[in-house]
């Protein structure tokens, strides 16, 4: 059920006068409220991505990230040095070390011997950091889109120590620099995110960053507290213009009561930059300490997440071993393995799960019409194309409308040829071709009418 306990037949009316969205050319997808304005006999359809057979060489780790450089997939995981014999305990996981792996197809992966490191009396290994504890504990690497970025730092991480000695230099997240991402700086002399106990953290789990182009800055989102409702914990935010000097924390509180977010793995969506999805891990202490994974969304910017879904995106499933504590987290970063596939790596079981691209939710119609009507949106291009399954019996069509809510002409439904099919990217069509790039810049909304669809995303594009 959506958040809000509402049921098929709605409206989300934010008044006509409100200013109009401008949604230029960029994807959109329908994982928030933000250009829904009614809905009428449909409603948002969470979809679970499909487990796929587990590989022969599969990724698997504790704290894993996944990035797509290129047509290179690039793996990170957090490993135990098997000879380690000391504490591995909260007095700073010595015997940590960070592994490294790679693929072409996004499913098989290689580990490749790197000769980095001797670990259990060998360098014939693919680990890129040991010995560095507890500066790099839980190391997340992202690769820096930003322009201009320098070749030895094409690859940014932070990582750190959990905090819990609070008077060493240790204490708090440090920064990590790469040309290649396999070889790395050392750790910053000081936690660029220090540990300040005026208000309540961990970094114990993954602490997640990138460049944003959407906002012009990195930003970072990591765990922390919140005692409104009992010690949970929950997610913060922090942004940073160089990546070494952080603003101060913000937190999110995306929880309900009582509900604990382990992870968040909050990332840029890789066709929506300005769109930022979410996969945390959902802990159930005193539930045999169970986990799930959850979906969420929020915008570049934005210091909230909308949760249209509260329940388990991804479930533990039938194996006992993803019931245990600690079981079930997801790889930061979705990436795409296919045209028509998106890939979420498990990262405790190595399972990979797919979605088709923009496929976290839908608004979905059943076989009675209904529909959907946007906000005003202003918007650049001269062709509107939508991602949208119908079954067989199934159609879509679109009306143009000005924000008073009359028709377009040229734009009308009954102009619009019915969408019959399953397409990522199929283009909509009116009769006699009329200008759709005329009204470019000007408020429009747009009207869906639906029977047995599923309508993914929209976006205005030049063709």
């Amino acid at each position: 059920m959506v958040a809000d306990g509402s049921d098929v037949t709605r409206s989300v009316d934010s008044g006509a006068a409100e200013e109009p969205i401008d949604i230029g050319s960029r994807l959109e997808m329908f994982v928030d409220r933000l250009l829904v304005d009614r809905l009428a006999g449909v409603d948002w359809r969470l979809h679970h991505p499909q487990k796929l057979p587990l590989a022969a060489a599969p990724l698997v780790g504790w704290y894993v990230t996944v990035i797509k450089d290129g047509d290179l997939y690039r793996g990170y995981y957090r490993e135990m040095d098997p000879s380690f014999t000391g504490r591995t305990d909260y007095s700073g996981h010595p015997g940590e070390i960070t592994c490294y792996a790679e693929s072409r197809d996004g499913h098989e992966w290689t580990f490749p011997e790197l000769g980095l490191y001797t670990v259990a009396g060998t360098d014939r290994n693919n680990v890129i950091m040991a010995g560095k504890m507890p500066f790099c504990h839980n190391l997340s690497p992202f690769l820096d889109t930003r322009p201009g970025v320098s070749a030895d730092r094409r690859f940014k991480a932070l990582a750190g120590h959990p905090g819990h000695q609070r008077d060493t230099q240790a204490d708090g997240l440090h920064a990590f620099f790469s040309a290649d991402g396999i070889h790395w700086s050392e750790p910053s002399e000081e936690g660029v995110i220090p540990f300040d106990m005026s208000w309540p953290h961990a970094f114990d789990s993954q602490n997640v960053a990138f460049w944003s182009t959407a906002e012009q800055q990195y930003v970072c989102y990591f765990r922390t507290w919140q005692t409104q409702h009992g010690q949970l914990r929950t997610i913060s935010r922090t942004t940073s213009a160089d990546f070494l000097h952080w603003s101060e924390p913000v937190r999110m509180d995306p929880n309900l009561p009582g509900e604990h977010l382990y992870t968040s793995q909050t990332q840029p969506y890789y066709r929506n930059p300005a769109l930022y999805i979410a996969l945390p891990t959902r802990f159930q202490p005193g539930r045999g300490d169970s986990t799930d994974i959850l979906f969420m969304a929020t915008r570049a910017g934005s210091t909230s997440y909308e949760r249209l879904f509260t329940e388990a995106f991804i479930r533990p499933g039938l194996d006992p071993a993803r019931w245990g504590n600690r079981s079930n987290y997801t790889a930061m970063n979705v990436v795409p393995t296919g045209p028509a596939e998106m890939s979420i790596y498990h990262a405790k079981s190595g399972h990979r799960y797919v979605l088709r691209p923009d496929g976290f939710i839908s608004i979905q119609a059943g076989a009675t019409e209904g529909e959907i009507l946007t906000k005003p949106v202003l918007f650049q291009g001269d062709t509107l194309a939508l991602n949208y399954s119908t079954s067989a019996a199934g159609s879509l069509r679109v009306e143009l409308q000005d924000p008073a809510g009359h028709p377009i002409p040229g734009f009308a439904l009954d102009d619009c040829s019915p969408i019959v099919g399953d397409r990522i990217d199929g283009t909509v069509a009116w009769e006699g071709s009329p200008d759709l790039g005329a009204l470019a810049g000007t408020p429009v909304r747009l009207r869906f009418v639906m029977t047995e669809c599923d309508l993914y995303s929209i976006q205005f594009v030049e063709v």
